[in-house]
């Protein structure tokens, strides 16, 4: 069963023509002999040329037609339509695209790929790992596909430096470590960003969140609150983090500093966009998070959002929703809003040597609000609670729940209104009425 098979058995569609039968040693064979062929034909270097082009359709159908000469000089009588357009598709794929990870790449309902050596490969659709098996034959295959990968963007991995993270054209992450490192072989693992989902608004068509929620998020983008998303890895705090940044006024500048540009501005007209770089081959030119994030406040920003703060950066964050960049917003991997205070304050100590109570302090005065982004074991994601930070009466931080989430009947509580909504009316920021409508369109609750 050829990879396009084994992804579409999950999903229950057919893409493309697939094999009918044909023996796998043999069709290897047949691919193998139509590939050479095909490369002396059109001279490597041509090929190699080809191929490095950025636009990858274009580089197909200009190799397509010499697969397809190279195919029909030889006379392979068992090979019929549906092998022989399979076989194009995998030699154009090894060539120009990732080989047997390209279908995967295509296809817009998978949202990463995992290598684990030449043993096993599993893909994520709608939240739910599937495995996927004999895909490559040996590590080699999978060293040669890695370095195609980060090669063309000045990296390298090899025993001296076996880690590499990277960015594909595409804006997909990219991370590999090989052996010895990785002891089971080579591990490949590229994560891809969807740009469907922009808005609060197609998450809340989604279930992630009611509309009532999604409102109140609404508001607090809009009248500036300082907010942190947290959750575990792929629970969908990237993707919140988008949602609530298109929620900024259009006349407002935004400055974003990511590891790898994944946030997206489809209205926005004042984006600037700061990605990190990691050293080049000779250990040279490294832009860090914290770098970005110090260059940013030289940028005339309204509001600076970060992609997620895994460092000494947390304090600079911290520093710059305290001196005049209101509104700023950011991301962070924690459980739940107490570890997201005790990870950020870890966190901001590598970058400064004080006490944990005194930047916990200057956690309190800085941050507004922690959203929780989580997934469940069946792949949904939900936007689950909101709580306030406060400044205790003894110092420190205090956690106030604003919106509770049951995660057992994947529903929502408005445990009490946030205070920024009554200030935001008084001060005429919002309509009485509009918050009066609000009110009545939340769950039954005494908190309404």
């Amino acid at each position: 069963m050829s990879v396009l098979e084994r992804v579409e058995a999950h999903s229950g569609e057919r893409r493309r023509p697939v094999s009918l039968g044909l023996p796998a040693r043999r069709r290897s064979e047949i691919k193998a002999q139509a590939k050479r062929d095909m490369m002396e034909r059109v001279g490597f270097a041509e090929v190699a040329r080809i191929a490095a082009s950025t636009d990858a359709a274009r580089s197909r159908e200009e190799l397509r037609p010499a697969v397809e000469a190279v195919l029909n000089i030889v006379d392979h009588a068992e090979l019929v339509e549906d092998d022989r357009a399979a076989i194009i598709a995998e030699i154009l794929d090894d060539v120009v695209g990732l080989g047997p990870l390209q279908t995967l790449l295509e296809d817009d309902s998978v949202s990463e790929i995992m290598v684990n050596g030449c043993s096993s490969v599993f893909f994520e659709r709608a939240g739910v790992i599937h495995p996927l098996h004999g895909l490559f034959e040996t590590d080699e295959q999978i060293r040669i596909l890695i370095d195609r990968i980060i090669s063309p963007l000045g990296r390298r991995v090899d025993e001296r430096s076996p880690i590499v993270n990277a960015r594909l054209p595409s804006g997909y992450r990219v991370n590999a470590v090989i052996p010895p490192v990785a002891i089971d072989g080579p591990a490949l693992t590229i994560r891809k960003f969807s740009d469907r989902i922009t808005s609060l608004t197609e998450l809340m068509n989604l279930g992630s969140l009611p509309q009532w929620y999604a409102r109140m998020l609404s508001w607090a983008v809009s009248l500036r609150q300082d907010l942190a998303v947290a959750g575990g890895t792929g629970s969908g705090k990237t993707t919140l983090l988008n949602a609530l940044s298109c929620e900024i006024p259009i006349g407002e500048r935004i400055v974003t500093i990511e590891d790898s540009a994944e946030l997206k501005f489809g209205r926005h007209p004042d984006v600037v966009r700061l990605e990190a770089r990691s050293a080049s081959i000779e250990g040279e030119g490294a832009v860090t998070i914290r770098d970005l994030v110090t260059n940013a406040l030289r940028m005339r920003p309204d509001r600076i959002v970060v992609g997620e703060v895994r460092g000494a950066e947390a304090i600079d964050m911290l520093q710059a929703m305290n001196t005049g960049h209101d509104g700023s917003l950011t991301t962070l991997h924690a459980g739940t809003e107490e570890e997201t205070v005790v990870r950020l304050t870890l966190l901001a100590r590598y970058g400064i040597n004080l006490p944990s109570d005194l930047i916990e302090e200057q956690i309190a005065m800085a941050l507004d609000g922690i959203v929780m982004s989580e997934r469940e074991p069946n792949g949904r994601r939900f936007v689950a609670s909101y709580s306030g930070v406060e400044r205790g009466a003894d110092g420190g931080v205090e956690l106030e729940r604003y919106v509770s989430f049951d995660r057992a009947t994947a529903s929502w509580e408005l445990v009490r209104e946030p205070p920024f909504l009554a200030e935001a009316v008084r001060s005429g920021a919002i309509e009485e009425e509009e918050v009066a409508s609000w009110r009545r369109s939340c769950p039954a609750s005494s908190a309404c």
